[in-house]
């Protein structure tokens, strides 16, 4: 579960440029529940020639089918309707099933939700950069930016091909919100980026057949829902408690069936070694398991994975996440920086560093993230500590039109994997009983370099800034004040120049007393339970009191006979 703290008062802005002086109200505090649900997956192995043939024709004879449906489904637009919907399920029908038809046409709906969602990103994303050049053409050229509102154009010449880019922009903003209104959607099974593979095949080191086929394994569909109450959860895709897969064949393939029912199973059985007995109480309560069957083209494998739901595990209160203190964790685009504090925002032993290498392709790059979440966790499990962390955004914060020749700066917060580390952390943290406190990341690095970077240094110790941000990033979640408490005045460290922070007030009851009894030695040649007592004066060695006048004391010499 993630607990979100994002403080009291007003902040600047995060996600865009408020102005000089002006400050931003942070929401409040709330608390966003765990993974709803759990995938699994495993490999089918052994498969016989036949097997992987049947495999094949299945998913191409109903790609094709989710193809057409969800080119209707675009047509439709804003239209749509559950008469429409239910007139598309009855073609799909007639050419496959009724719960195939049920499965293209949900993921149709998905497909068509996501493209409406990455179509409205992509409208903000163009109105934010229209504004910013706006702003910056406004300018004289040459002007100096603040820290918080970028200046002018450096050069004439930029600002006249900022100009000819303005309008490109605005051409490319009209006709997206015409598209958004008409209901107008543009979406590749299969994705766009292997589509436009097709182009590039000296880059991507592929040949024209290389390339076909994955382009035809990405477009297959070999995906069911699941259905509670029916036997092992899924009537289309089943897997039986001992492993065994078998399939409901759509009704023009139905001659290749070698059992009962129109269905194909194969001959070998599966395992799930992750969750497989969580799996196994499901399918043998009929409850649902979605299982979807995709093919490794590199590899040259096929994998099941099976997903289900899972109820949304118990809130924890923000108080009952912050007893004890909490792990403050810095997000970098190599690495975390960790820090442990107290439940007083005060830093407690040595900090740590989690690193994870993002050059590779994806399956190394999730690799390393995972690597380095596991290790956080169970740093973090060993001390019996919560984790802080920063809720970070940076869907509008790697536009050209923002940061403009900052490549380097461009290329670094585009690197830092943020939805993936959040997906993976608090999936992670939830199986360990972690409570995640993620906090509002404004002026985090810049704050905590200011108040607690030198600090924090030593001859045995280089704090860095990234480190410095972990405490900053801790204390926020804790509720404390990012900044310091003021320092005793440096002349002499004295109430001469005022009074010490850490003094106690007016108010105060039993400031005047001494200092309570603390059990053990005072030094290290004083045995345990031997130390003079600091409240009794009369154990004191001072003058007048009954502790000089003992038996070993010299009685002093008559001054005349």
């Amino acid at each position: 579960m993630v607990v979100v703290e994002r403080g009291d008062g007003l902040r600047c802005s995060w996600l865009g440029v408020i102005g000089v002086g002006e400050l931003r109200e942070v929401a409040a505090p709330f608390v966003v529940p765990g993974p709803s649900g759990v995938a699994i997956r495993t490999r089918l192995k052994g498969l016989t020639p036949e097997e992987d043939k049947v495999l094949r024709a299945v998913g191409a004879h109903l790609g094709a089918l989710a193809s057409r449906d969800l080119k209707r489904r675009c047509m439709d637009g804003l239209e749509h309707s559950t008469d429409t919907w239910a007139e598309r399920k009855r073609a799909l029908t007639e050419e496959s099933s009724s719960r195939w038809a049920g499965s293209i046409t949900k993921a149709t709906h998905d497909q068509w939700a996501l493209s409406r969602r990455a179509q409205l990103a992509h409208i903000q994303g163009l109105e934010a950069g229209i504004e910013t050049i706006e702003h910056r053409l406004s300018l004289p050229v040459g002007e100096k930016g603040t820290k918080r509102a970028p200046g002018g154009y450096r050069t004439r010449q930029e600002w006249f091909a900022k100009t000819r880019r303005l309008h490109v922009l605005a051409d490319r903003l009209t006709a997206e919100r015409a598209d958004r209104e008409a209901g107008r959607v543009r979406v590749v099974r299969g994705g766009k980026k292997q589509a436009r593979g097709r182009h590039r095949l000296e880059a991507a080191q592929l040949t024209e057949a290389e390339w076909r086929q994955r382009w035809e394994a990405s477009r297959w569909f070999l995906q069911a829902d699941g259905e509670s109450g029916k036997r092992f959860g899924n009537e289309t895709i089943r897997v039986t408690p001992d492993g065994e897969v078998s399939i409901k064949l759509p009704a023009p393939l139905a001659h290749l069936a070698n059992s009962r029912h129109g269905r194909y199973a194969l001959t070998q059985t599966v395992v799930f070694r992750h969750r497989g007995e969580e799996w196994a109480d499901r399918v043998s309560a009929n409850r649902a398991v979605a299982y979807r069957i995709h093919l490794d083209v590199e590899r040259g494998r096929w994998y099941l994975t099976a997903s289900w739901t899972i109820p949304p595990a118990l809130t924890v209160p923000l108080s009952g996440a912050r007893r004890g203190g909490l792990i403050g964790v810095d997000t970098n685009a190599d690495h975390l920086a960790a820090w442990r504090l107290d439940e007083h925002g005060n830093p407690c032993g040595e900090p740590r560093r989690f690193s994870f290498d993002l050059d590779g392709p994806a399956s190394y790059r999730d690799a390393q993230v995972r690597h380095a979440l596991i290790r956080l966790l169970h740093w973090a499990a060993r001390h019996g500590l919560n984790i802080a962390i920063e809720d970070l955004d940076f869907g509008a914060e790697k536009t050209r039109e923002k940061h403009g020749r900052r490549k380097r700066f461009r290329k670094l917060i585009s690197g830092v994997p943020v939805s993936k580390l959040r997906a993976r952390l608090v999936g992670m943290a939830a199986e360990l009983g972690i409570t995640i406190v993620a906090v509002d990341p404004a002026y985090t690095s810049q704050w905590g370099a200011q108040h607690w970077q030198k600090p924090l240094t030593s001859t045995k110790r280089a704090t860095t800034r990234h480190h410095a941000a972990s405490v900053a990033i801790g204390r926020r979640a804790l509720g404390h004040r990012i900044r310091r408490r003021t320092a005793p005045p440096r002349t002499h460290q004295s109430d001469g120049c005022g009074h010490r922070t850490a003094q106690a007030g007016h108010g105060v009851r039993r400031r005047e007393e001494s200092r309570p009894r603390i059990p053990g030695p005072r030094t290290r040649s004083d045995g345990a339970g031997c130390g003079v007592k600091t409240a009794d004066q009369r154990a004191q060695h001072r003058s007048g009191h009954a502790a000089e006048h003992g038996f070993w004391q010299q009685d002093p010499l008559p001054l005349s006979l």
